[in-house]
C-alpha cells in the first residue's frame, strides 16, 4: 500500500555531486526501464513540465528524455525510497527508453 506524505524536496538525500539516481518504470507493467541521476533543479523540471528531466553527468547538462527522439517519459507517479537516496518514477513511455533502440536499458543478461 502507498502511503501519500506531505513532500520536501530538502528531505532527499543527494550524493557528494548533488545527485540522486531516479530508477525510470513503466507504469503499466512494471519493466525497468533505465536508470539515470537527477539533481534538484532536474527534478523540479520533472515536476514542472511532468516529463523525465535529468542531469547528464557526462555533457553537464540538463537533458529531457524524448526531446531529440520523441520518446518522452510521462510522469504517472514519483516514489522516494525509505533512506529517501533513490527515487522510483513510474512513466508512461512513448516509444523505446534505451538510445540503442531497445525498450528498455537493461535488455543483457548474465549468464
Amino acid at each position: 500500500m502507498t502511503k501519500k506524505i506531505k513532500f520536501d524536496l530538502r528531505q532527499l538525500k543527494f550524493d557528494k555531486q548533488k545527485l540522486i539516481p531516479a530508477i525510470i518504470q513503466d507504469y503499466r507493467n512494471g519493466e525497468i526501464l533505465m536508470l539515470a541521476y537527477m539533481n534538484k533543479e532536474s527534478l523540479r523540471r520533472t515536476l514542472r513540465i511532468r516529463k523525465t528531466c535529468f542531469w547528464s553527468r557526462s555533457r553537464k547538462q540538463y537533458w529531457v528524455k524524448g526531446k531529440t527522439s520523441g520518446n518522452y517519459q510521462y510522469i504517472k507517479a514519483i516514489f522516494y525510497d525509505c533512506d529517501m537516496d533513490t527515487l522510483l518514477i513510474r512513466v508512461r513511455q512513448a516509444g523505446v527508453a534505451c538510445h540503442t533502440g531497445n525498450r528498455t536499458c537493461f535488455y543483457r543478461k548474465i549468464k
